[in-house]
This record gives structure tokens, C-alpha cells and sequence, in this order.
């Protein structure tokens, strides 16, 4: 069966003026390290500026005190010890989760990855981290394991280790390959996969999408993180995790686009791309 190419992204979900914090969805953001406390900080205040009604960050008890101070407006839960009953009740709550962000690959980051990719039906965000230790299982989980509906969000570095369990050795770096590559791994691991880079490709393995937008003002160090969160809302609000994913990557090239019209390309930091949100919505819709 031949792969659909899709062109065009869908609109974005709609905003009435009724409606609450309640009604914008709920995100969970699963993360951090103490070398890597803003990770999930910049994931959550992508999300939040992006319209989620609602994100809570989850972090080492450490580092929990130092991620609320960036953004103040981000609601804590501290992991350690025996948190796993709240993580889960967290995760339960949320209208969708975003995993990995600075999360680290010890046994513990391991054991939350895995309860949380085992809810039933839940959007889930996979990024960084979670990648990584998904990447060094033998195989892939099976369907009992792996009940959420998840959207793999790797840059070429993460996809060459997750093609060891394709049975292939590199991400290639041409269009034709990397549509390949994606469609391959959207197939085999039965979700959405956002293969990032230059030209970031989004495939559910029956359809697949070329992002145009972008530019190297998001070659830098967080960018991923941004996306993730952009992500996490749109997946909150009911998107399809396809048609979610196309939004998300569209929205987050618009915003770099419009963070290096500022700033120029070399100086774009990824909180300014998230200041950037706004106007590229503008953009995004104004072109829908």
C-alpha cells in the first residue's frame, strides 16, 4: 500500500471565549535531572503558552523548587521515593503526557517511562530520554506493555539508535531516505513518529508529511523540548496524535522563523522561541 503524502496541516483546535481552564486540556510533563533542570521547564511553558488550560511538571524532589522559579505559573510534583502512585494519578488526570524532556536514563527514569507508555488510549509525548532508553530494549515492547497512543519525537542522533531495533544502521540525511526511515519505524513501532531535522518528517506509516518551515534559528540546545510541549497541548486538546503532530512542527518552524526575524539566526535562545508562540499562531492561521 502506497504512503499518502499530505500537504497541507489542519486548523488548530478552536478557543471559545466560554471557555475555562478545564476546557483547554491538561498536560503532564514527565522530566528532568539534576544536570538538566530546564528541560522540562521550557517543555511545560511551551505548553502553557501555547494554550494548554493547565501543565504540571514532574521533577526530582531536588530540583522541583528551581523549575517552579523559572515559571512560577507551572504546578509541581515531586518525584522520588515511592511516587509512583502519584506519578500514575498525575498521568491519569492529564489530558496528555509529555515524557522524556532532561529525564535522565537511570533505572527509576526506566520504571516511570514504562508505567506511563502502559496507559490505555493515553496521548503521549516521547522525546529525549525516553527515546534513548526505548532504544536499548532488545525489542520493541509489546501491545500489552505499550497501550498508550504515543507520538516519538527523535532528532537523527535518537533515530539511529531506535533503527538498531529495524535492523538498520543510520538515519540517512536525504528527503527520500529519512521518509523512508520514518514511515519504517511509524510502521514497526505502531505510532506516530516525527523524525526532526531539517525538513522534520511526521508519518503514521500510511500517511506522511514534509514540514517547510524553520530555520537554523532552532539549532540550538532546548529547541526540542519547545516542540514537545507545543505538542503536548495540541494533543491535550484533542488532536489527532497525526494531525497533532503535522500542527506542532509547522507551528514551531513558524516560531523559530519568526524568533530569528528578531534576533537574527545565530542569537535565537529556545525561551524566545517559545516568546515567539503567538505570533506564529498568527501566522499558522491566517494562512489556514
Amino acid at each position: 500500500m502506497a504512503t499518502q503524502r499530505i500537504s497541507t496541516t489542519p486548523p488548530l483546535p478552536p478557543r471559545p471565549l466560554t471557555g475555562h481552564k478545564g476546557s483547554f486540556g491538561r498536560v503532564l510533563v514527565v522530566g528532568g535531572s539534576e544536570n538538566m533542570i530546564g528541560a522540562p521547564v521550557l517543555a511545560g511553558t511551551a505548553a502553557l503558552r501555547m494554550g494548554a488550560g493547565l501543565v504540571q511538571v514532574a521533577t526530582p524532589r531536588a530540583i522541583l523548587p528551581f523549575a517552579l522559579s523559572v515559571t512560577p505559573e507551572l504546578i509541581g510534583l515531586a518525584l522520588g521515593g515511592k511516587s509512583h502512585r502519584e506519578l500514575l494519578a498525575a498521568a491519569e488526570s492529564a489530558d496528555a503526557v509529555v515524557v522524556g524532556p532532561g529525564m535522565g536514563q537511570l533505572p527509576d527514569a526506566k520504571a516511570r517511562l514504562m508505567r506511563l507508555v502502559a496507559l490505555a488510549g493515553k496521548p503521549v509525548v516521547i522525546d529525549a530520554d525516553a527515546l534513548n532508553l526505548l532504544a536499548k530494549q532488545k525489542r520493541w515492547p509489546t501491545s500489552s506493555a505499550f497501550k498508550a497512543r504515543a507520538v516519538l519525537t527523535p532528532h537523527p542522533g535518537e533515530m539511529t539508535r531506535l533503527n538498531r531495533l529495524l535492523g538498520r544502521d543510520q538515519t540517512p540525511a536525504d528527503e527520500h531516505g529519512r521518509i523512508d526511515n520514518a514511515v519504517a519505524a511509524a510502521e514497526a513501532f505502531g505510532q506516530v513518529v516525527v523524525l526532526k531535522g531539517e525538513r522534520t518528517v511526521v508519518s503514521d506509516g500510511g500517511r506522511v508529511y514534509v514540514n517547510h518551515t524553520g530555520n537554523s534559528s532552532l539549532s540550538k540546545a532546548g529547541s526540542g523540548d519547545v516542540l514537545s510541549g507545543i505538542l503536548g497541548t495540541l494533543l491535550a486538546q484533542r488532536m489527532d496524535p497525526f494531525a497533532a503532530a503535522c500542527a506542532a512542527v509547522r507551528l514551531h518552524g513558524l516560531a523559530g522563523e519568526v524568533a530569528g526575524e528578531r534576533l537574527g539566526l545565530r542569537s535565537v535562545l529556545a525561551r524566545e522561541v517559545i516568546d515567539a508562540i503567538p505570533q506564529a499562531i498568527g501566522r499558522y492561521e491566517s494562512a489556514s
